[in-house]
């Protein structure tokens, strides 16, 4: 029995399984003492050094399927959940807000509530200028002038100018200066030795030598004035700029004075004159 299962072993591989085992032996006409045959066949085909690695491999033939099964089943648990959890998508197929809106629509909707709140700025700018600033509009020239307190340059505007009439401020249409207190001083700046009672108010000048004047309706700037200099009897020289004014000429109706408040509540100015010049009364000396 021995010497056959010797001859068996070394016809086939210690690959073949048991049933190739068992036909070989049927061919031998064995195949009913194949039980009492199988200790000796393993221990031949497969020799105790073998033992274990026959055991692995048909441990891990049976628990291959298990392992792939349980990989599957984490893989597709993962991919659900990342489904569960992703933003939901547009008819144009790219990612919509909470609300269910796309980021186009979104940013259409962003642009134009944008938009509108530029409009409302703007419009509510627009109101606040009109109500801050209802004087007359101003050149940049002019207003570098009379809002921002620059300097003319000399020999401008009404320096030499000997007509009849009254020079008014050119921001609100106060009346300033009256042509019979204008006179030659070669500055380079019209000069008064008075003006208007009321209309020019004092200030020391940012330098902290000189006397700035401005308006006193609207605040705008003037020029400065000086003393001492001998030029009239009243030994006073107002030294304005002459973009800081506007002249009108003796026998025209003098505008509307523009108070601070409103345009619409605007005020005539006093003394309005046609034919003549009417004397206003001046501010003493």
């Amino acid at each position: 029995m021995k010497t056959l299962v010797d001859g068996i072993s070394k016809s086939y591989p210690q690959s073949m399984g048991r049933s190739s085992q068992r036909e070989k032996l049927a061919d031998f006409g064995l195949g009913d003492c194949y039980n009492d045959l199988a200790t000796l066949l393993d221990q031949a085909v497969y020799p105790p050094n073998s033992l274990t690695f026959c055991f692995f491999e048909a441990e891990m033939k049976f628990q291959l399927p298990i392992l792939f099964g349980v990989v599957f089943l984490l893989a597709f648990g993962a991919y659900s959940t990342s489904r569960a959890f992703e933003p939901p998508k547009s008819s144009d197929g790219k990612p919509a807000s909470k609300e269910g809106v796309s980021a186009k629509e979104k940013e259409g909707i962003d642009d134009s509530k944008s938009e509108s709140a530029k409009s409302k700025k703007s419009t509510s700018l627009s109101k606040s200028k009109k109500m801050s600033d209802p004087f007359n509009k101003l050149t940049p020239e002019a207003a570098d002038v009379i809002l921002r307190k620059g300097t003319e340059a000399r020999d401008k505007g009404y320096t030499n100018n000997k007509a009849q009439g009254t020079y008014i401020c050119k921001r609100c249409n106060a009346p300033l200066y009256n042509s019979t207190d204008k006179f030659e001083s070669h500055c380079g700046w019209p000069s008064f030795d008075s003006e208007i009672k009321g209309s020019v108010k004092r200030e020391i000048d940012a330098d902290g030598i000189r006397i700035e004047i401005m308006c006193e309706n609207c605040g705008g700037h003037l020029g400065h004035v000086f003393h001492g200099e001998q030029y009239t009897a009243k030994n006073t020289r107002h030294c304005v700029n002459s973009i800081s004014m506007k002249f009108i000429a003796k026998g025209k109706e003098l505008p509307e004075v523009i108070k601070p408040e409103s345009r619409d509540e605007s005020e005539s100015a006093p003394a309005k004159r046609a034919g003549s010049e009417q004397p206003i009364k001046k501010a003493d000396k």
